[in-house]
């Protein structure tokens, strides 16, 4: 559509809560050619560059890219054209040009026309009468198969187009076609083979083709000799070809392209006495039962050719003239407009009624006919060419048979028709309204059309198709607000604008929102009559409908307040809306339903919750869901109101309707509705009515109700692992949210107490399923645990505590569930918050100077959870959990009892955290980044006991806590390596970056690497500090020895460390300690190892310590040989080839008299042969090298 073809797709991120309009408002707008200077230069340099494919190509993208910037603002480029083409085409026209320079030309000329379009293009081409042979002769160089110079043919063609007009008879130019002895084809012969030959090859000069056709046929001396014989040849092609075959397409596309050009520029009386036989050859070749989009467009781009050539060519005088066009003069004499056009009018009637009689051809039927097809195609491009033909055609027609074709043309849009049909009709009633061919008299028909097509949505399936016809009936809105006076579509303004601002702001589609928008718009601005037109123009404007969410929950509660929208907005939403397909629309319209509560408190109670309520249990799945979710949403908008008031919720309900909710849950029960896939609609949805009645203080105490309420949320925890993963969370999430809802209003009395009955059986049931072999239902039942009220928790504080504890610990039947143990450590701070801190309280009832340590060993053993599956690293949402509710319980503490945080406790959850935030996975660091930086700056009061603070405040300034970008490896890593240097986080910090350096991200790695050598390279000279980094690195290597999490990535480090020269300080000293207690770690980690990725990082570290003074050396090279003779190949080859590179590296170790010779038995050869072989060259080494030999042990002597 008109209105949204600057759109690129429909589609958005609902999700992000981003807004678009700033990205969108910053379009490229150009204000001249700034480039000139560089095209030329590139034009001048083609004879220099043609030559060097490489050069060559690379000056032809620079050109392209100059030139697609002016692909929107083509305009621009007009003032330079004449130049750009007379320096390509002088190109051309030299003798001694070679042929690939003059393709290049061409192809820049192409490129030229690609941007600005040939119709503006080929006027520029010289057409001189001297133009005419040259052109033709160089068609004879042209090979109409070299698929690589097509631009060459395409741009000669169109050049011959424009030649062929020089106003003398082709006749004179040909002289004596009779010289030297043979005879020369006349010169219009030449030009019409070379048209006919063009127009049946496969690349785009097919297109130039037709255009030649259209332009030289038509001449005055052509038309007389040669258009009879060649639309007999075009037509007997056609009938001929078949559209079956890629060939016939490609044949039928080039003569359905000659003839819609030929009868587009052709007079009329020249083709109207072949216009029969056109038409009847077109319906014999059936073009609307094939598949090729193209060929369906042509043909029926041709059938209204033909339509127009069958009419006199003079426009209708009984069309509806609006008079005065002007915006400005519009709002200026509105008052006089409508004498004026009262005149106009008058005017128009007057002249219609002694309009001339003619006969219409039978043909025209025919065409009209076609054209209605054509609207109804499943090709948008096929229904925008019958459209335009439709309006065409009906300017031509007397008022009768157009009225006619009006009337045929509203029957598009019966609901048996399809949305292509819809889509159509609307295209066509715009062109109609556009061209003032619908009359004043067929609004009425017309409008209640276009309010249906407005909100035009048929499912398919899992979908809906419709997005089209509602963005069609916007452009029709549009088009009547410039083709109507006010005064004529006065009766309709208030369902008009009713419509456009549904659409506007409650559509589910980008594009159709933004076509209603700029509809609106326009109709403010043109008529002049909407209601509250600019204040509602302000908010909803094209941008600010871009964002779906901010459209559903804000826009729409602005318009609401003007009274004339309010009850359409909302009975829209009740409508078509609650029950659509799309589930976030159905939720969004039940939460726009809830904000508009307050506009109409009264029609929500009288009118809409009567509606609702037996939708809630009705039998479509859909409606039933949206049904329940607005009840929910309406009844606590009403009670929020009414607290406002001070008055009772009752006042808003009668016994009926509180009857009709109670009756939802036991209506969906009694007919098992929450079974099945429509049970994880119907549970969530019923769990959030759960909550919004609770939240609402219905009077609905000791009912029995209560019980089916609870039965349903303990049912839903409990069916977790029944429903599908996509709905899971919802459901948990619903069930927990309704259970802490229900019992804070149901459960206790007025002191807030419940009773111990209750409360045992409650936790007894919760506590037991905490131990289910489910993961899931654990999940549910620990989310549960932590919503429970402060009074259901009383006296019972230590037993959660304790069955939350066996959720969170791993154990090896159940190491997989990594969610429970999530799950529960979010449980324990909840718990934490709903009881509070009391130091010298009892620790059944509140977290206290008793049970604060225990609560502090379970969240902290949560952070060191890095449990992996076949999901990957699933611990990690375990440790992000924990770093969540350490920060929420630390800071309750902080709050309320700050001396109650021990020191040492405050040191290992900032540990931690350092570790967390030096590890690999972006988006876990970035959060430990965050709760780490929130612990140092917290204000309300300090977080007592934080180890090195200054220094901490140093290396993150509280002016950049906000704007560090922990996400970001280039700034995250330079700052936590910086704890390195304090002794409190050194090893937790290098723990972390262990990982990290060691790992398989590119950018991770690379900063990590680089911020670690950096740290390095600032303490090489504190021979204290590096004895202190090593005496760590060590420790870190032998606490984690055969923890491959940690010794794989570690290996990867130390060969990268020694590759950077971070130990040179050591390797002067012999037998330096840090090198041997090194050499002896890494033997014992690779001991009896298969892991291929350990042995090769550990034979790149054995090669890096070879710089390593003393005995060392020799010890290093006894490795390297024993894995010289490794009984994986892969590993012996990896063990040669880096021996090989360190021999070249550290030449010094050995002997230059054999240095070569050992060089030669390293690489000559061949490793990966039988190990006795293997083993015969090895030991030959360690004989050259004077190394011990490496001797076999027999499984039974090792044993």
């Amino acid at each position: 559509m008109a209105l949204s073809e600057m759109e690129g797709d429909g589609s958005e991120e609902e999700q992000s809560g981003c807004q678009e309009p700033d990205v969108i408002a910053s379009g490229n707008i150009l204000e001249s050619f700034t480039e000139s200077q560089e095209i030329r230069g590139l034009i001048n340099n083609l004879r220099g560059v043609y030559g060097d494919q490489g050069t060559r190509e690379v000056t032809t993208e620079k050109f392209i890219v100059i030139m697609d910037k002016y692909q929107e603002q083509p305009h621009l480029l007009d003032s330079h054209l004449e130049w750009m083409m007379h320096l390509l085409l002088d190109i051309v026209r030299d003798n001694s040009s070679p042929s690939p320079l003059v393709h290049l030309a061409f192809k820049f000329l192409y490129i030229i026309t690609k941007v600005r379009g040939y119709k503006i293009f080929l006027q520029l081409f010289p057409h001189e009468v001297a133009d005419v042979q040259p052109v033709l002769d160089m068609f004879a160089d042209q090979n109409p198969k070299d698929y690589e110079t097509w631009e060459t043919r395409y741009m000669l063609l169109l050049w011959l187009s424009m030649t062929c007009l020089i106003p003398f008879d082709l006749a004179r130019l040909d002289g004596n076609i009779l010289s030297e002895g043979h005879t020369r084809m006349p010169i219009m012969d030449r030009i019409l083979k070379i048209a006919k030959s063009y127009l049946v090859v496969s690349d785009k000069a097919r297109d130039a083709a037709a255009v030649l056709v259209s332009r030289f046929i038509t001449r005055p001396d052509v038309k007389q000799k040669r258009m009879a014989n060649f639309l007999d040849w075009a037509l007997s092609t056609l009938s001929k070809s078949s559209f079956q075959t890629m060939e016939g397409t490609i044949v039928m596309d080039g003569m359905l392209q000659a003839l819609a050009q030929l009868f587009k520029h052709g007079k009329r009386d020249d083709c109207l006495p072949y216009a029969s036989t056109v038409l009847e050859c077109l319906d014999n070749c059936k073009l609307s039962e094939s598949n090729q989009t193209l060929l369906r467009k042509l043909g029926v781009k041709l059938v209204q050719r033909l339509g127009l050539t069958f009419l006199k060519p003079k426009v209708a005088k009984w069309r509806y003239q609006r008079g005065c066009r002007s915006l400005a003069t519009n709002l200026q004499f509105s008052g006089q407009g409508a004498v004026a056009q009262n005149l106009v009018t008058a005017a128009v009637a007057a002249a219609a009624d002694v309009e001339e009689e003619y006969d219409i051809p039978g043909e025209v039927e025919n065409v009209i006919e076609q054209l209605l097809v054509g609207l109804k195609d499943k090709d948008t491009i096929v229904r925008w060419s019958a459209a335009k033909g439709v309006g065409r055609i009906t300017g031509r027609l007397p008022k009768e048979l157009a009225d006619d074709v009006v009337g045929s043309l509203l029957d598009c849009f019966s609901f048996q028709e399809t949305d292509n049909s819809w889509h159509g009709g609307c295209l066509a009633l715009a062109e109609l309204g556009r061209r003032g061919l619908l009359l004043p008299s067929r609004i009425v028909d017309v409008v209640p059309v276009i309010l249906k097509a407005l909100t035009y949505d048929e499912k398919r399936g899992a979908c809906s198709v419709g997005s089209n016809v509602r963005d069609a009936a916007c452009y029709v809105c549009w088009a009547f607000a410039r083709a109507y006076d006010p005064l004529e579509l006065k009766p309709f303004v208030n369902q008009i604008s009713s419509a456009l601002i549904i659409a506007a702001v409650f559509d589910r589609d980008i594009n159709c929102r933004r076509a209603a928008s700029a509809a609106f718009q326009e109709n403010v601005g043109r008529q002049g009559t909407f209601p509250h037109g600019i204040d509602i123009l302000t908010a909803a404007d094209y941008f600010a409908v871009g964002n779906r969410v901010n459209c559903f929950l804000n826009i729409s509660v602005y318009i609401a307040s003007f009274p004339e929208y309010t009850q359409a907005m909302i009975d829209h939403l009740v409508n078509m809306k609650i029950n659509h397909w799309d589930g976030v629309i159905r939720e969004l319209s039940t939460k726009a339903l809830r904000n508009l509560t307050p506009q109409a408190p009264e029609y929500m109670t009288n009118v809409v919750l009567p509606k609702l309520l037996p939708l809630a249990v009705g039998p479509d799945l859909h409606i039933r869901h949206g049904a329940i979710l607005a009840c929910a949403e309406i009844t606590h908008a009403l009670y929020k109101l009414a607290a406002e008031n001070n008055r009772s919720i009752t006042n808003y309900f009668d016994g009926k309707s509180l009857e009709g909710l109670k009756q939802i849950h036991w209506e969906l029960c009694s007919r098992q509705l929450y079974r099945g896939l429509g049970g994880e609609l119907m549970r969530p949805a019923v769990c959030t009515l759960i909550e919004k009645l609770s939240l609402s203080k219905m009077p609905f105490r000791e009912d029995r109700i209560i019980e089916g309420w609870q039965w349903l949320i303990n049912d839903s925890l409990r069916s977790l692992p029944l429903v599908s993963s996509t709905t899971r969370q919802q459901i948990k999430e619903a069930a927990v949210s309704a259970l802490a809802a229900l019992c804070n209003e149901y459960y206790s009395n007025e002191q807030r107490e419940a009773s111990p009955a209750l409360q045992g059986e409650l936790l007894e049931q919760y506590i037991s399923e905490l131990q289910n072999t489910e993961e899931m239902i654990r999940c549910g039942f620990s989310l549960a645990l932590g919503a429970f009220p402060r009074f259901l928790l009383k006296g019972k504080l230590q037993q959660v505590l304790q069955s939350l504890k066996k959720v969170t610990c791993i154990s090896d039947k159940h190491v997989s569930f990594a969610e429970s143990r999530r799950d529960g450590l979010k449980a324990i701070a909840k718990v934490c918050q709903t009881v509070g801190v009391k130091r010298e309280g009892s620790q059944d009832e509140f977290v206290c100077k008793d049970n604060v340590v225990q609560i502090y060993t379970m969240l902290l053993n949560g952070m060191s959870d890095y449990t992996t599956d076949s999901r990957g690293d699933v611990g990690a949402w375990v440790r992000e959990a924990a770093m969540t509710s350490l920060m929420e319980v630390t800071l309750l503490l902080v709050q309320n009892e700050p001396e109650m945080l021990d020191a040492n406790i405050c040191e290992q959850i900032m540990c931690c955290l350092a570790q967390q935030s030096a590890e690999k996975i972006d988006r876990f660091r970035a959060h430990a980044g965050s709760v780490f930086l929130n612990f140092l700056y917290y204000d309300n009061p300090p977080v007592p006991h934080i180890p090195h603070r200054e220094e901490l405040e140093r290396i993150f300034p509280r002016s950049e806590a906000v704007t560090l970008n922990w996400n970001a490896p280039s700034q995250a890593f330079p700052r936590i390596t910086q704890l390195l240097g304090l002794p409190t986080y050194r090893y937790h910090v290098l723990l972390g970056l262990t990982v990290s350096v060691g790992g398989l991200t590119e950018t991770t790695v690379r900063y990590s690497a680089q911020s670690l050598f950096d740290y390095m390279k600032k303490i090489q000279n504190n021979p204290c500090a590096m004895n202190t980094f090593c005496e760590t690195l060590l420790r870190v290597f032998e606490d984690n020895l055969l923890n491959d999490r940690v010794s794989v990535p570690l290996l990867k480090m130390l060969d990268q460390m020694l590759a950077n020269g971070c130990f040179d300080i050591f390797t002067t000293e012999e037998n330096h300690p840090f090198a041997l207690k090194l050499l002896t770690l890494c033997k014992e980690e690779i001991k009896k190892s298969k892991d291929i990725q350990k042995l090769r990082s550990s034979i790149a570290v054995f090669c890096g310590m070879i710089q390593f003074q003393g005995d060392m050396r020799e010890k290093v090279l006894f490795q390297l040989f024993l894995l010289l003779c490794h009984p994986f190949p892969v590993i012996r080859k990896t063990a040669a080839s880096q021996v090989y590179e360190m021999l070249i590296t550290y030449s010094d170790i050995v002997d230059p008299d054999i240095l070569d010779e050992v060089m030669t038995v390293l690489s000559d050869t061949s490793w990966d042969a039988e190990l006795p072989l293997v083993r015969e060259k090895r030991n030959f080494l360690c004989d050259l090298m004077k190394v011990p030999k490496p001797q076999l042990v027999s499984k039974r002597a090792a044993q």
